[in-house]
């Protein structure tokens, strides 16, 4: 299956240790998920995406803009193909307006769903699918539900709104592929919605039946000494009022001083615009495994 490292953070940070030099990164874990690769960052608020069909290992370019990069928003993804074939346009994340989408999953016999599936996408949407991927359908499903209550341009949606929207879409499209698998040991011709989702203001993560992790403070910051923004909730869970300096989700723990948690299967985490953390349970069914 796909790989994914994203954060959300108030202090502007560079790519290039988390995708590069700690054990576990993309670069190293592309050797088992050749298909390419995306990293999508925003600059002023505006999303830029780069994406490559080449193994990110091998590929210069990956490490020059893990080196370059430098942003308060990046999703990063190396793509192992499940679904379509390995083309730019197949490639993640994938962009509409400011909305970034990647994700690490699979749809069962996606072909022969793939025309009732695409009568869920709004019809002015729909014309900006451009591959053949089931991961970007479900990216536009999703557009799809907010847009019917928003507009896509709206970045003051509260999490607990996003949350009606995800389970709304995710209910949609499991009445037509069923139910998603969540095992130790994962098949990957089964169905699978994990993925992250952001505007570049706030950032969403949901474990769909392939695992992710999450961090929002560490053991000890390097940089507490000098960093204007080291706060009590750098080196703890988030307090009360909720708000965090950042957060980090990656499908793998990346080692270093950040502290992981898992994100459940069924669970969304986020952060709003505020910085605020939230993390509720969604209403997703899975099959039950024996």
């Amino acid at each position: 299956m796909c790989r994914l490292f994203a954060f959300h953070s108030i202090i502007t940070s560079q790519v290039h240790s988390s995708l590069v030099e700690a054990d576990n990164t993309l670069h190293d874990l592309s050797q088992k998920h050749p298909d390419g690769w995306g990293v999508g960052y925003y600059v002023e608020g505006t999303p830029h995406l780069i994406r490559s069909t080449n193994c990110a290992m091998e590929d210069q370019l990956f490490l020059k803009v893990s080196g370059v990069v430098s942003s308060n928003t990046v999703l990063a993804h190396i793509r192992k193909a499940t679904q379509g074939n390995q083309t730019i346009l197949n490639s993640h994340p994938f962009q509409y307006g400011k909305w970034i989408f990647a994700h690490n999953g699979n749809i069962k016999n996606f072909q022969d769903k793939r025309e009732e599936l695409l009568k869920l996408v709004d019809l002015e949407l729909k014309r900006y699918i451009l591959g053949t991927t089931d991961s970007e359908l479900i990216f536009y499903v999703i557009l799809t539900h907010i847009k019917e209550y928003h507009s896509l341009k709206d970045h003051h949606i509260p999490l607990e709104q996003m949350k009606l929207y995800i389970d709304k879409a995710l209910r949609k499209i499991t009445a037509i592929t069923g139910l998603p698998t969540h095992r130790n040991d994962p098949t990957p011709t089964e169905n699978y919605f994990s993925f992250i989702l952001t505007n570049g203001t706030k950032m969403i993560a949901v474990n769909g039946g392939q695992d992710l992790f999450y961090c929002t403070y560490k053991t000890a910051c390097p940089e507490r000494d000098h960093c204007p923004y080291y706060g009590d909730n750098c080196e703890a869970p988030p307090a009360e009022d909720g708000l965090v300096n950042h957060l980090i989700l990656s499908s793998e723990k990346l080692s270093g001083v950040n502290v992981w948690k898992k994100i459940e299967a069924g669970e969304m985490v986020g952060v709003d615009k505020e910085m605020k953390f939230f993390k509720s349970r969604l209403d997703l069914r899975f099959e039950k495994t024996t």
